[in-house]
């Protein structure tokens, strides 16, 4: 195993134990393009970070993959030596990517779009776009998204609040001694 190999890997495994700044700040050493005002949980980017470009105000939740190579070329190696298959990744602005989402290569999104959790992303999504499923699809427009999130009766406006004041609104909405 090479000593490089082994260095990432600790480094990786370190990374997950920091804040979403440090770990901005160490996806962008590696090549990454990323924009201003972005959260990023523990998310794994490929061995390839330099092809992929993350917008502005973007919020990536746990669990979340991009795969920037496809590795089924290994069931041809026998005929086709020495060679691998590898596309872009493009996360525009204002968007939200869910927990434990797979981004595929050659995957552009727009902006100000949502994607559902456990989503598969693979091809081109327009702005605006809720975007959910495997295959992910754009399953209606973020103006809808608003406007079911304003209707919700479990809408709450607990934003500011401290862990405290935020536990007893909820545990008082949802009846909880």
């Amino acid at each position: 195993m090479d000593i490089r190999y082994i260095f990432q890997r600790i480094s990786l495994a370190l990374l997950a134990k920091t804040g979403s700044k440090r770990r901005v700040r160490y996806w962008r050493r590696r090549g990454m393009k990323i924009g201003n005002g972005c959260y990023i949980n523990n998310v794994n980017f490929s061995t390839e970070p330099y092809l992929i470009e993350i917008g502005d105000h973007v919020a990536i939740a746990a669990g979340t993959d991009f795969i920037t190579h496809d590795g089924a070329i290994w069931c041809f190696r026998e005929e086709i030596r020495d060679a691998d298959v590898f596309g872009t990744i493009k996360i525009g602005n204002n968007v939200f990517i869910g927990n434990n989402c797979t981004i595929l290569p050659n995957t552009i999104v727009g902006d100000n779009c949502i994607i559902g959790a456990g989503s598969i992303v693979r091809g081109q999504f327009p702005e605006n776009s809720v975007i959910v499923g495997n295959p992910a699809k754009v399953v209606f427009s973020m103006s809808m998204q608003k406007m079911m999130y304003l209707q919700n009766p479990n809408f709450l406006k607990t934003r500011g609040m401290s862990y405290k004041e935020k536990t007893k609104a909820i545990k008082k909405h949802f009846d909880i001694g």
